[in-house]
């Protein structure tokens, strides 16, 4: 089951650029921004945001750290930093209509960027590596896979 509650997106540099999709529905549509979508219940933010890209773009990438967070009152976004694993970048045809690779500083300049896009790419160039890494922290009350922590 989805929700509309937590939300995560990703960048995910391949050769030195930014991997987007162009959005074919609400807000965003015909707009380009980096993949992302709503975690299920019971999934945590980086498996999600692990299959919000595979789903999208056909690319397997895994979250190594926390870039930035966007709070709205009835939302939260987690923007995760991607490593490539996997996989040649396409469209899903449905979620969206293509896929682009641009540099963060190509991206910017562009008309039918999102603003929030825009604003993670911005901070982007200015520190790419201000992110929050995952720790190493063991819960004792917790199985691994059932929790994730990041900064510690």
């Amino acid at each position: 089951m989805s929700n509309r509650f937590y939300a995560v997106c990703g960048i995910l540099e391949i050769d030195g650029k930014i991997l987007f999709v162009r959005h074919t529905y609400g807000q965003a549509k015909n707009r380009i921004l980096i993949p992302g979508g709503y975690v299920k219940e019971g999934e945590l933010p980086t498996d999600a945001v692990k299959r919000e890209f595979f789903e999208e773009t056909t690319v397997k990438a895994e979250a190594v750290s926390v870039f930035s967070i966007q709070f709205k009152t009835d939302q939260w976004c987690v923007v995760f930093r991607l490593r490539y694993v996997d996989g040649e970048p396409k469209s899903d045809g449905y979620e969206n209509s293509e896929v682009l690779l641009l540099t963060p500083e190509e991206a910017i300049e562009r008309p039918d960027i999102t603003n929030m896009s825009r604003a993670i790419l911005k901070a982007y160039i200015a520190d790419r590596d201000n992110s929050l890494e995952k720790g190493e922290y063991r819960s004792i009350s917790l199985k691994p896979g059932e929790y994730e922590i990041f900064g510690v």
